[in-house]
């Protein structure tokens, strides 16, 4: 119950810290254009990019330490969530949200952002399922998913979106999924639980 009475004065420190408060309002409008259109421009994931670039080089003058760790992040965000796009279960704006999350928090951050956001991800995905009645449906979709990679490794070629012909469960916006999980994580790191 404590946790509550500390809140009002996390929210006052998210919003004085500029990369936080840039973190929390790409987050925002991101999930409320998702939600809107099932799209996330351009505009918002490379601006938060470039944010995240300019800024750790910005607060780390005269080394590249902080710029690199962005890099890094940036580069994780990115190249985790790839995959999942290149068979066409998430959208290209999810993946560069992420990857504008990862510059702005930077690795080894980046890591916890997507654990939180992935498992978000994951319970928003089955409850949209069995609220569609769709669960054997997505269940065996990511059977198939599993399959098609772990004979595409074995076989040594890459998993086309051909390969990965399926009946979709429907599309539900990512993007709510990404700043729950980021936001959640933000919060769980101040409380001292991450």
């Amino acid at each position: 119950m404590q946790e509550l009475n500390v809140l009002p004065e996390l929210l006052v420190r998210f919003l004085t810290q500029p990369r936080t408060a840039v973190l929390i309002a790409l987050l925002l409008g991101a999930a409320v254009i998702d939600w809107r259109t099932y799209r996330i421009p351009n505009w918002l994931t490379v601006g938060g990019m470039a944010f995240g670039l300019i800024y750790s080089a910005a607060v780390h003058p005269g080394t590249l330490s902080g710029f690199l760790l962005s890099l890094a992040g940036l580069a994780t965000g990115l190249v985790v969530l790839l995959p999942v796009y290149a068979l066409r279960v998430m959208g290209a704006g999810d993946v560069k949200l992420m990857a504008a999350v990862g510059a702005i928090v930077g690795l080894p951050d980046i890591l916890w952002a997507l654990l939180y956001t992935l498992a978000v991800g994951g319970f928003v995905a089955i409850a949209f399922a069995v609220y569609r009645k769709s669960f054997r449906r997505m269940s065996s979709n990511v059977a198939d998913i599993v399959q098609n990679m772990a004979f595409a490794a074995f076989a040594g070629y890459q998993p086309t979106a051909a390969t990965a012909k399926r009946a979709s469960i429907g599309k539900f916006p990512y993007g709510v999924s990404i700043a729950i999980g980021t936001l959640g994580w933000l919060g769980a790191r101040q409380l001292g639980y991450a």
